[in-house]
């Protein structure tokens, strides 16, 4: 009798073991967040990786989603377009019913076809290219969605207001390839042309160099006034600390990517008088401040894409608790049907998953930190 004793006592501690692990898969809901926690722009990753843990912390605080706790999974893609659909495929295999992210338009885009294919909601915090909802709308996708603004409506903005400041000047349109950073350049470029204004230059970078004396002497011989730039913070720091180092004085203009006070850091004083654009400040909206204080509290500045990410959680979870499931086609429509009160402010989504509505502003460097710019 021993030697069946033990194998059962073992088996009936495995099935308990089971049964406890499905209770508490029971009590949960699994969400993700994918962004780069690594590599040059791991800045933008801790801020979506803040805003999603600080959004789960006080949503479970509050009693969570349905009744039951959320889990959140976190995914690193480096930004890289080859990682991402690994990030992808690992978050599902964890059983996520949702992602906010991811931050890079190139790693978003190629992500969204493994949500899709698994029917997982996704809502980018940040990635700006048109394509990211165009492509999936044209298709028949229902599930993609995005708190930020998209870069034809930056590319107005930041078009119209060059052509506008710098009437009969020399303006160089530079860009990094990458597909947010060259989408975003053209993007003002047809803007300003059509405003009235021609660059002098259009030139294109490889992201992760350490020289750009070629370009700054370039830029030099064609005496430009204003340089508008289109790509990340780490080589936008580098070509106006080299241009200054090398006597060239024309302000830097660029998107929302400088969003970040590390642009300061590594540019140092080259960065003083460098100007983004991007949506009104949401850390001074009156439904932000409580949230912002949470951050603050625990010595985090919720800067850049940080509440965005917040409110892509928040969001969702407020349309799961009004249908009553997770189910992501059904969310989705709910999502369509009103505004939604956020810590971004209210806000609503068109047929294709944009917001119905975005407000740029230009931002000012100066002496380490940024804030929106005097009205001109």
């Amino acid at each position: 009798m021993r030697k069946l004793t033990l194998p059962l006592l073992a088996a009936a501690a495995v099935a308990t073991a089971l049964n406890v692990s499905a209770v508490k898969a029971a009590d949960t809901i699994t969400i993700g967040m994918a962004g780069p926690l690594t590599g040059d722009l791991a800045e933008f990753g801790a801020q979506l990786k803040r805003g999603a843990e600080q959004a789960v912390a006080d949503l479970n605080k509050a009693g969570g989603v349905l009744g039951k706790q959320l889990k959140l999974e976190e995914g690193d893609d480096a930004c890289d377009p080859k990682q991402a659909p690994i990030v992808a495929n690992d978050l599902v295999s964890k059983g996520v019913v949702f992602v906010a992210g991811h931050f890079c338009s190139g790693s978003s885009i190629p992500a969204s076809a493994v949500y899709h294919e698994e029917g997982i909601l996704q809502i980018t915090p940040a990635s700006t290219k048109t394509n990211f909802t165009d492509d999936p709308f044209a298709a028949g996708w229902k599930t993609v969605f995005r708190t930020c603004g998209r870069d034809d409506w930056q590319g107005q903005f930041d078009g119209g207001w060059l052509a506008d400041h710098y009437k009969g000047k020399n303006v160089a349109l530079v860009h990094d390839k990458s597909p947010y950073g060259q989408g975003l350049v053209d993007l003002t470029k047809e803007s300003m042309n059509k405003a009235g204004l021609n660059e002098v230059m259009y030139e294109a970078i490889t992201a992760g160099e350490q020289d750009y004396t070629a370009l700054i002497t370039k830029m030099k011989q064609a005496k430009v006034d204003a340089i508008f730039f289109g790509g990340y913070h780490p080589e936008a720091a580098l070509i106006v600390k080299q241009a200054r180092e090398q006597g060239l004085q024309a302000p830097l203009m660029s998107g929302d990517s400088l969003n970040t006070a590390e642009f300061a850091t590594l540019a140092g004083k080259a960065s003083d008088g460098v100007m983004f654009s991007n949506g009104a400040e949401a850390r001074n909206l009156p439904s932000a401040q409580a949230v912002v204080k949470e951050f603050r509290d625990q010595g985090f500045e919720p800067e850049g894409y940080t509440l965005t990410t917040y409110a892509a959680i928040e969001i969702w979870a407020k349309a799961v608790t009004e249908v009553g499931t997770t189910d992501s086609l059904k969310v989705a429509e709910t999502l369509h049907k009103h505004d939604w009160d956020t810590v971004v402010g209210k806000l609503a989504f068109d047929e294709k998953g944009d917001l119905t509505k975005s407000n740029y502003v230009w931002y000012l460097f100066k002496d380490g930190k940024y804030a929106e710019a005097p009205t001109n």
